[in-house]
């Protein structure tokens, strides 16, 4: 079955932590670009970062196989070390016994990956990755637009 193919960049943002927060997300499909972003009032960066993710996958009408690039070692972890079959199989606990934080956001994004053909790619943060870069100014643009300074 032919499945299309994309990638898709995401990145949160969080002014102090928790606080204002906000997320950005790249989605490219056969040159085309296309840009989203949102923003949280009281929030935290972890959450920020999966929002990204998931907001960017919710606009998929089909099942894909994606490409996604993620400056979270938090995200890209859970998947490529298989944190959250661990967690799962643990009722929700991390490896310390404690509560699985944003789990709510977990579930929904192992519902994803778990439909999508998703390939995990990590590339670092504040560097030289034009669309990861993109992706931060979003997020920190949508703290920036959603809050006065003081």
């Amino acid at each position: 079955m032919f499945m299309k193919e994309l990638t898709i960049y995401t990145d949160g943002a969080c002014s102090y932590n928790p606080g204002p927060g906000g997320w950005g997300a790249v989605l490219l499909y056969k040159g085309i670009e296309k840009r989203i972003s949102g923003y949280v009032p009281e929030t935290t960066n972890n959450r920020m970062e999966l929002q990204a993710v998931l907001s960017a996958l919710n606009l998929l009408k089909e099942r894909c196989r994606v490409h996604i690039y993620t400056d979270s070692a938090y995200i890209y972890n859970a998947f490529t070390s298989d944190w959250v079959s661990n967690w799962q199989r643990n009722n929700w606990r991390n490896s310390n016994k404690k509560a699985v934080l944003n789990k709510d956001l977990w579930q929904k994004l192992i519902a994803y990956n778990n439909y999508h053909e998703i390939v995990w790619h990590k590339v670092k943060g504040h560097a030289d990755d034009k669309y990861n870069n993109i992706c931060d100014e979003l997020a920190r643009g949508e703290v920036l637009k959603n809050t006065t300074p003081y």
